[in-house]
């Protein structure tokens, strides 16, 4: 199902589940304006084809303990994709590393990581991340605050594009 074969109703339950996943099915049929047994119908087809790929509580990593965040720039000797994807499994395994992602560019990936401290994350820097096979070079930033951590997609930003096409 392409984004195109969504309609409004289908975009209008995903904006609302992005903003509140937590909701009972009766008021997000309200919020869109449908009866409740078609939006549970919709949700579920929604989570079958792919659009909705799980439900998160959104968790203060400082309130539990994790004061460090760094975002670590990778770049790796070889780049065949056999050595990506042995990288990518890598960091799937280092529970220090939240978000993984190959870039095109000067480095091959960023990964954010958190860390309950700067010894922690030092310790995994040192003796996971740089002693991994095949990584060329680290560098990485400390985050000193973050100004905007958004989930999701803009679905205003969706909308507008899509009437613009229609």
């Amino acid at each position: 199902m392409a984004v195109s074969k969504l309609d409004p109703i289908d975009r209008q339950i995903l904006a609302e589940l992005q903003a509140d996943g937590r909701m009972t099915n009766v008021e997000l049929a309200k919020r869109v304006g449908i009866s409740a047994p078609p939006c549970l119908r919709r949700v579920r087809t929604l989570e079958e084809s792919g659009f909705i790929k799980g439900y998160h509580a959104d968790v203060d990593s400082r309130q539990l303990g994790f004061e460090v965040q760094v975002f670590a720039m990778v770049g790796l000797q070889s780049q065949a994709e056999a050595d990506l994807s042995a990288f990518e499994k890598r960091c799937r395994d280092w529970a220090l590393v939240r978000e993984c992602h190959m870039l095109n560019g000067e480095v091959d990936f960023i990964l954010k990581c958190v860390a309950p401290d700067l010894s922690t994350f030092q310790n995994f820097l040192t003796e996971q991340l740089t002693a991994a096979d095949n990584v060329a070079s680290v560098k990485t930033s400390l985050v000193i605050r973050c100004a905007k951590d958004l989930p999701g997609v803009p679905f205003d930003v969706l909308e507008s594009r899509l009437n613009k096409n229609a």
